[in-house]
């Protein structure tokens, strides 16, 4: 059973950034595709961005393009995932996923998961 700890989540300023990891401690990172989810308070968890297994393409949703970066690191067992310009909407909890046969923005679909790592953004 993979197992995922995110990691790298506090409180920051709006326009600030912040890298958050998610590190594996199986073997099966390498043979999956990855991706963050976050869920705000009273909402729905929401897709973020993920990496496919090769890291040869990534996807993001509208609300972060152009501002997160999501990476991985095979040797490191880990993806990060870079939120530049935030902003207090981008306030959740954030959780990676893994999977091998996955729909990218379907949480559904991905088979194991970290806990989650709490992002606030002040004004």
């Amino acid at each position: 059973q993979e197992e995922l700890v995110e990691s790298g989540g506090g409180l920051v300023r709006a326009g600030d950034s912040l890298t958050l990891s998610c590190a594996a401690s199986g073997g099966a990172l390498s043979t999956s595709a990855m991706a963050w989810f976050r869920q705000a308070p009273g909402k729905e968890r929401e897709f973020v961005g993920g990496i496919t297994r090769t890291g040869s393409f990534t996807f993001y949703a509208d609300s972060v393009k152009g501002r997160f970066t999501i990476q991985r690191d095979d040797e490191q067992k880990a993806i990060h995932l870079l939120m530049n310009s935030l902003k207090p909407e981008d306030r959740a909890i954030y959780s990676c996923g893994g999977g091998t046969r996955v729909a990218m923005t379907a949480a559904t679909s991905f088979t194991y998961w970290g806990q989650g790592t709490q992002v606030t953004v002040a004004t």
